[in-house]
């Protein structure tokens, strides 16, 4: 594919002895990820990164887990048996024309595996010091010819961090998940999958004691394959989330929100989605795709005194239709045109368009480039939310308004122009390397503006979410493969990225750009596999990340936050005992006994400490 593409595999993830898919995308070179506590992770994709980042877009076996209130992902309630997951394609870049809004610097695609290929009996059983306790159960059958069933539960307790003050975070958390999956193949062109999920937990925050989650979803998905080569794709899901999240959401947050008081946000979202796409072959020259969609979504936030989003209840939609075409120029020369055009409630129409063009000199040889444009749309956060309102109880004229933080009905979309291009290529049966670059020119990016725009800011005034901020980054990213022995193998990557944020010229940004971004300029990473006799596995990983500068405001102006740059060591050794027993013994940031990741200095600012955990894995 002409894009910047990286595959994490099932033996990948297996060998990885991570216990969660945030740990499993660490194996991901064109992705900045940062555990900031026990329970929450930012995770991004060419820069932005955030606690609830706003920018890449994540889907598993289809269904988008992108929630509509902040924009972001919570990491926390995406789980599944990692042993069920087929493979993890993670793309840096923007994939806005196929997957739409919010697919701006990067799409994570979780595929799990058909039921068919997870038949009989598979148990795991872990504990140790960071990871409590681990238990996941899966029971796979034949239900008829042709007709595969699959069931399976899952628990995970985790314990607290320390902070930087050597106290105990409070942040342990827990959280329960089951699920079933059906295939069918009714006939030779025809297949049929329901699955579904559902989870429920808690997490302790300092702030405000305690945070629950639950929901479940249920997703259905047919497939028509002609004997022409064309092939359809109906797929409908429901979605439904709870939330008790503590307010702010990021307890990475920077000073200009430390007086935000302590709340819990309530928060249920009910989304219904339904997705069609047909692709078939116009000519010898031309494979074309395209396809419909729409999407319903309602929201219900408790109306609390000091969190607010108005209205309290809100149901949107979003329609949507893409048209691709690849065409073939030339033997190995290759065009792919294409554009996603949508429609949602707060900003009407918005076109998505790219253009990559790929050139294999030879079939182990791909060379590739591309333009693309893609937007990411408001969320509650950025157009309803009211944080605290009031008056201050203090006599006429001396009042005024305690509202810190307001959204605007003015907020539009975020928007990108990308240019890239990239290189991968098998240099022999023992050599593999990928090279990618990109320049982005962002427009738009979420500003605060306070009212009034004086130079002299005294609390409390309103202040705004407006979209005052620009931004261009540009950046490198490689890595290489190599097959040292029959039994050994390595591999290698390393990430540039160059960020400039600024103010629009003749607008405002009450916080100097500090809340849009806290990345690492560089990233290294080595990983080592090894097949041992005995049937021993051991398998390393070291990264070097680069610290993080979390202000880049105004020329000359102080930098508000430092993460220090760190090396972390992960490693594990697996025995597999006989063909159906596997036991291993993970340890994970071996080389500190605590290091910090993200967030703010801070007392309170939290650690990531070292941990080792045992595991047991039995199927037949």
């Amino acid at each position: 594919a002409a894009a910047a593409i990286q595959v994490i595999t099932a033996d990948d993830i297996r060998r990885s002895g991570a216990s969660s898919i945030p740990e499993v995308l660490r194996l991901a070179d064109n992705l900045e990820v940062a555990q900031i506590n026990a329970h929450d992770w930012a995770i991004s994709a060419r820069g932005f990164d955030a606690n609830l980042t706003n920018k890449l877009l994540v889907l598993v076996d289809g269904r988008a887990v992108y929630t509509p209130l902040y924009g972001g992902v919570l990491w926390n309630v995406q789980d599944c048996l990692l042993a069920d997951i087929e493979r993890i394609e993670v793309i840096s870049g923007p994939g806005g024309t196929l997957w739409g809004a919010n697919a701006v610097n990067g799409v994570v695609n979780i595929i799990t595996k058909a039921a068919r290929d997870t038949q009989g009996l598979y148990a795991l059983a872990a504990a140790g010091s960071e990871l409590q306790e681990q238990a996941g159960i899966r029971f796979g059958a034949t239900l008829a010819p042709g007709v595969y069933f699959r069931g399976y539960g899952k628990y995970t307790g985790r314990d607290r961090e320390v902070t930087t003050a050597g106290t105990s975070a409070d942040d342990s958390w827990h959280v329960g998940r089951g699920g079933i999956r059906l295939d069918a193949e009714p006939s030779a062109p025809n297949r049929l999958t329901v699955q579904g999920d559902f989870y429920s937990g808690a997490e302790d925050v300092p702030a405000t004691g305690g945070a629950g989650l639950s929901g479940g979803n249920v997703l259905g998905r047919w497939t028509h394959e002609t004997p022409g080569g064309a092939s359809m794709n109906l797929q409908v899901y429901y979605d439904h989330t709870h939330l008790s999240q503590p307010f702010p959401a990021s307890p990475a947050a920077p000073p200009f929100f430390s007086g935000f008081p302590a709340a819990s946000l309530q928060d249920d979202l009910d989304t219904y989605d339904l997705d069609f796409q047909y692709h078939f072959s116009w000519s010898a020259r031309h494979k074309v795709a395209w396809g419909l969609g729409y999407r319903a979504t309602h929201e219900s936030d408790e109306d609390l005194s000091i969190v607010r989003f108005a209205p309290a209840i809100l149901s949107q939609t979003l329609y949507s239709g893409f048209v691709q075409d690849e065409i073939m120029l030339a033997r190995r020369l290759y065009l792919t045109v294409g554009s996603k055009l949508e429609h949602n409630d707060y900003t009407g129409f918005e076109f998505e368009p790219s253009a990559r063009l790929q050139w294999n000199p030879q079939s182990t040889h791909l060379l590739w480039g591309a333009i693309s444009r893609a937007v990411r749309t408001p969320s509650r956060y950025d157009r309803d939310l009211t944080v605290p309102s009031g008056l201050i109880n203090a006599p006429p004229p001396f009042q005024f308004p305690t509202t810190y933080l307001r959204g605007s009905p003015d907020f539009t979309s975020e928007k990108l122009l990308a240019y890239e291009v990239g290189y991968r290529a098998e240099l022999g049966p023992k050599l593999s390397t990928s090279v990618s670059a990109f320049y982005n020119r962002y427009h738009g990016l979420r500003s605060t503006t306070a009212t009034p725009t004086t130079a002299v800011y005294v609390f409390p005034f309103p202040i705004f979410f407006q979209n005052n901020l620009e931004a261009e980054t540009h950046g490198l990213e490689l890595s290489a493969s190599y097959q040292m022995l029959g039994w050994w193998r390595l591999h290698a990557a390393y990430d540039l990225l160059q960020e400039h944020i600024h103010v629009k010229s003749g607008a405002v940004d009450a916080t100097g750009a500090t809340n849009e971004t806290a990345d690492p300029q560089q990233q290294v990473a080595l990983r080592t596999s090894m097949d041992l006799p005995r049937n021993l596995t051991l398998d390393a990983a070291l990264r070097w990340v680069d610290s993080l500068h979390i202000n880049n405001g105004p020329a000359g102006g102080p930098v508000v936050g430092i993460v220090p740059s760190y090396f972390a060591l992960d490693s594990g050794i697996a025995w597999h005992a006989t063909s159906s027993l596997e036991l291993s013994l993970m340890g994970r940031n071996l080389l500190h006994a605590y290091h910090t990741e993200y967030g703010f200095p801070s007392p309170t600012r939290e650690q990531i400490g070292r941990s080792v955990f045992g595991r047991v894995t039995w199927g037949y």
